[in-house]
């Protein structure tokens, strides 16, 4: 099959029947996964401090330092999060935070090692963001970095802190947050010690369409060239108690841009929907419209929620979605092995 263009991209965003998409993103979806599995991972979110130099614009998550609802939370703390998170069957641990002035390297370090000494648990953590500030502080390069975080137990990077990959779109809504070459700089950094990532998309930040398949083309590129990223995943800006604010990205758009995404990235294996940000519905409509993965029953999430938006997911409720969609729910561990089948 002829890889889609830029331009054909740009066209069929701007112009395309969405049902029509729809069909396409699911035919490309089943000859990539002809055993009609859809795929969800248990996990938590530790967001181990809410306190923030970047004040990123489209974020209700972060407070300054001397804030009344600032925290950090102790490796202490972290633990027993953990400890809840494998009690109930998570296999994998995000660990994503703010970026705290005060905080040294070290605490990283001891937090992955507290885990790992503790528990059999995949740490899937810490964003391009959080690797350029551990740089920053450390004076380390992104690959010394790396791999003293590997070398204390993480395993993998999330695709976070990517939004929208352009800088004209980064300077409005995150100009003290990292700029897109540092971003694809990390990934490749990650990719090149055998550091597996995701690779993110936030949609209503103000970009145009073309922007959009802007960010798509560059992760792409990386793509071709390292073979490192696992999934695509794609959810919508939350407005609620930001200082950006604005109007949610309609369902509709995000969508047609989803099965976009999934005729576009002909070498990414995996596109996630995003329940998380759309409910329930929407996202088991996102298995219609190329979609192989629902993410995480996220056993904690707080930034989403800090913006007003909250859904709740449990294994059984899941299950029951995927199956009303006509296709076999699996749990999976972080690399998309297959642990569970519920028939």
């Amino acid at each position: 099959m002829e890889r889609l263009s830029d331009k054909k991209a740009i066209s069929l965003l701007k112009n395309g029947d969405i049902l029509a998409l729809g069909q396409q993103a699911d035919k490309i979806r089943r000859q990539m996964h002809p055993d009609n599995i859809v795929t969800f991972i248990i996990d938590r979110n530790i967001n181990y401090t809410n306190i923030c130099i970047n004040e990123c614009n489209f974020c209700a998550f972060y407070r300054p330092q001397n804030d009344p609802g600032a925290y950090l939370l102790s490796i202490d703390d972290i633990l027993k999060k953990v400890q809840a998170t494998v009690d109930a069957g998570g296999t994998q641990i995000m660990l994503q935070g703010g970026l705290h002035p005060d905080v040294d390297f070290q605490y990283y370090i001891d937090v992955l090692r507290a885990i790992k000494r503790k528990f059999d648990v995949v740490i899937h953590s810490f964003t391009a963001t959080e690797i350029l500030h551990f740089s920053n502080i450390t004076g380390y390069s992104f690959t010394e970095v790396l791999k003293r975080l590997q070398d204390a137990g993480l395993s993998s990077l999330p695709g976070g802190g990517a939004e929208i990959l352009v800088d004209r779109v980064r300077q409005i809504v995150s100009p003290k947050k990292i700029m897109t070459n540092d971003w694809l700089d990390i990934m490749r950094c990650a990719h090149k010690i055998g550091m597996k990532t995701t690779a993110t998309m936030v949609l209503g930040l103000g970009e145009t369409i073309e922007e959009r398949i802007e960010h798509m083309q560059k992760i792409r590129q990386l793509q071709d060239e390292t073979n490192g990223f696992r999934a695509f995943i794609m959810w919508t800006f939350q407005p609620g108690n930001t200082k950006l604010g604005g109007k949610k990205t309609s369902s509709w758009d995000y969508l047609k841009t989803l099965a976009v995404s999934r005729l576009y990235f002909d070498n990414i294996s995996h596109i996630q929907g995003s329940w998380v940000t759309q409910g329930k519905s929407i996202g088991q409509m996102t298995l219609a419209f190329g979609a192989d993965d629902l993410g995480s029953i996220m056993l904690e999430e707080n930034v989403v929620k800090a913006a007003g938006t909250s859904h709740q997911m449990s294994v059984n409720t899941m299950s029951d979605l995927i199956r009303k969609a006509d296709k076999i729910p699996a749990q999976r561990d972080t690399a998309y092995n297959i642990i569970k089948m519920y028939d």
